[in-house]
């Protein structure tokens, strides 16, 4: 009864996807579905042109919540006493410390900036020239000390962002939905699919999603 429930829903699903996969817009070939340009298996995910093949690695959480009050002050105090640097730097090295999976944005970084030298935690150095580099300040290495470990668990789940990334974008799984994306297009586009056809599709990929869930 199970079986023949979920093979009913997964039939449901497949139709229905099929359905929408001719659509323009719509749909998960369209433009923001899941196998379209945007979509995490299309271009801008496992499909060709993705991430993983160089575009559009930079920026995986831009507009999430990284850090909690304090923490992204702790961090760039901490990269400012590594050795001096520029905002645009800064930006750089938390991203690079992501893995390209976050970068903070510059309406963020900069007032930060400020902050920490009305602190006097840093300061702007003389030679900087046009653009401003900045470097820690005894009072700002007397901040850092005690926070090795509050800054321990920051730049770990930095870490992990691109270690994430770097699993779930393997060749390996990269290329073989790239071929479920072109095979599942092709037979949706040919003469002759039907609900008999979506059915059999749905069934396939039921026990692709039952047999990974259990590796």
């Amino acid at each position: 009864m199970n079986h023949d429930y979920g093979r009913h829903r997964g039939g449901h699903r497949a139709i229905k996807m099929m359905a929408m996969m001719g659509g323009r817009f719509g749909g998960p070939f369209g433009k923001a579905g899941p196998f379209g340009e945007d979509g995490p298996f299309g271009a801008g995910g496992f499909g060709p042109g993705g991430r993983g093949s160089g575009r559009g690695g930079g920026g995986g959480r831009r507009g999430g919540r990284m850090f909690a009050g304090g923490e992204l002050r702790l961090l760039l105090l901490h990269l400012v006493a590594e050795q001096p640097r520029h905002g645009y730097d800064l930006i750089r090295a938390v991203g690079d410390l992501a893995g390209g999976e976050y970068a903070p944005s510059p309406g963020v970084v900069y007032p930060t900036l400020n902050l920490l030298v009305d602190e006097g935690l840093i300061a702007e150095e003389a030679d900087a020239g046009p653009r401003k580099a900045f470097a820690v300040t005894d009072a700002g290495r007397a901040e850092l000390a005690g926070k090795d470990a509050e800054l321990e668990a920051i730049l770990v789940r930095l870490k992990a962002l691109g270690e994430q990334r770097d699993r779930a974008e393997s060749p390996p799984v990269r290329r073989a939905m790239g071929n479920l994306h072109a095979v599942l297009r092709n037979r949706a586009m040919t003469q002759g699919f039907d609900t008999e056809t979506a059915h059999a599709i749905a069934d396939i990929l039921d026990d692709a999603a039952r047999r990974i869930e259990r590796l």
